[in-house]
C-alpha cells in the first residue's frame, strides 16, 4: 500500500524540472488541438489525456506556488515597492498597457492588411488611440503626485472621456457596417490565441482595476480604469467576430442577431461611461474654480 502511495505521488508531483515542461506542454497541446481543427484527430485524444494530466500536476503544485508568491511579496524588493507605493505602481502597470495596446494594434494592423477590411484597420486606429490615452495618463504620474493637483487630473480626465466618445462613436459606425453586411473574419490560429489572450488580459486588467483603486479618490485613476475596462469590451467583441466564424455556426441570421447585440451593447455601455466622465469633470472642475473664486474673494 506505501509503494503504491508511494508511486501514485510520484507521478501527482514530479520534479519541477519535469512537472512544468508537462504542464506547459499539456495547455499548449490542447490550445493547438482546438484552434487547428483536429478535434477528431489521434492528436486530439493526446491532448485530452495530458492536458488532464497537466492539471492535475497544476492542482498538486498550486499550494507550492502560492507559497512562493507570499514569500517572494514579502522579501522582494521590487514586490515591496511595487504593492506600497501607489504611484510606482500606477506608472509601472501604465507603461505595460502602452505597450501591449500598441503591440495589438500592430496586429489589428496586420489583420486588416491580410483580410483587407476596414473593420480590423477601425480596431487597429482604437487601440492605438486606447494606448495614447494611457500615454497622457503615464505622462501626469511621472510629473505629478497622484491626487496632488486634483483641478489638472480633472482635465485630463475629461479629455479622455471626450476622446473615448469620438472613438467609440466612429467604432460604432464601422461596426454597423460590419453587422450589415454580415461578414466573417477568419484567423491563422496563432493570430486567434493571441487575440484570446489579449482579451483575457484586459479583461483581468478591468476586475483588477476596478477592485484595486475603488477607494482611491484619483482621476488618473478612474481613467486608467475606464480605459481597462473600455479595452476589455470591445476586445471581447472583436473576438467574438474571430470565433464564431471559426467554430460558430454557418447560420448568417444566427452570427448576425449576435454580433448586433453585442456591438450595440458594447456602444451603449461605452456612451454611457463617456457621457458620465464628461458630467463629472465639468461638475468637479466647476465645483474646484468655484471654490478658488469664493476663496480669493473673500
Amino acid at each position: 500500500m506505501e509503494r503504491a502511495k508511494t508511486i501514485l505521488l510520484a507521478i501527482a508531483k514530479p520534479p519541477a524540472w519535469i512537472g512544468y515542461p508537462f504542464i506547459l506542454a499539456g495547455f499548449g497541446l490542447i490550445l493547438y488541438v482546438a484552434f487547428d481543427g483536429q478535434a477528431e484527430t489521434p492528436l486530439a485524444y493526446v491532448s485530452y489525456g495530458l492536458s488532464a494530466y497537466a492539471l492535475i500536476l497544476l492542482c498538486f503544485r498550486l499550494p507550492g506556488i502560492i507559497r512562493f508568491w507570499i514569500h517572494f511579496r514579502k522579501t522582494n524588493s521590487f514586490a515591496l515597492r511595487y504593492f506600497s507605493d501607489l504611484q510606482y505602481r500606477t506608472t509601472l502597470s501604465l507603461n505595460f498597457s502602452t505597450v501591449i495596446n500598441l503591440l495589438y494594434a500592430a496586429l489589428q494592423l496586420y489583420a486588416g492588411v491580410q483580410q483587407a477590411s476596414v473593420w480590423f484597420y477601425a480596431l487597429a486606429a482604437y487601440y492605438a488611440m486606447l494606448a495614447l490615452m494611457r500615454f497622457f495618463l503615464l505622462k501626469e504620474t511621472r510629473i505629478h503626485e497622484l491626487g496632488r493637483d486634483r483641478f489638472r487630473e480633472y482635465l485630463h480626465y475629461r479629455l479622455i472621456a471626450v476622446l473615448l466618445l469620438v472613438l467609440n462613436l466612429a467604432l460604432g459606425i464601422i461596426c454597423a457596417d460590419v453587422v450589415t453586411e454580415n461578414r466573417g473574419f477568419r484567423h491563422h490560429q496563432i493570430t486567434t490565441i493571441a487575440m484570446a489572450a489579449y482579451t483575457f488580459w484586459s479583461l483581468g486588467l478591468a476586475i483588477v482595476s476596478i477592485f484595486r483603486y475603488r477607494k482611491y479618490r484619483s482621476p488618473v485613476l478612474s481613467a486608467s480604469k475606464h480605459i481597462s475596462l473600455t479595452s476589455a469590451m470591445v476586445s471581447m467583441l472583436s473576438l467574438e467576430t474571430a470565433m464564431f466564424s471559426s467554430f460558430g455556426s454557418d447560420d448568417p441570421t444566427l452570427r448576425f442577431w449576435i454580433t448586433a447585440c453585442s456591438g450595440a451593447a458594447i456602444f451603449i455601455t461605452v456612451l454611457a461611461l463617456a457621457i458620465y466622465m464628461l458630467i463629472l469633470a465639468r461638475n468637479e472642475l466647476n465645483n474646484m474654480k468655484g471654490t478658488s473664486q469664493y476663496g480669493s474673494e473673500k
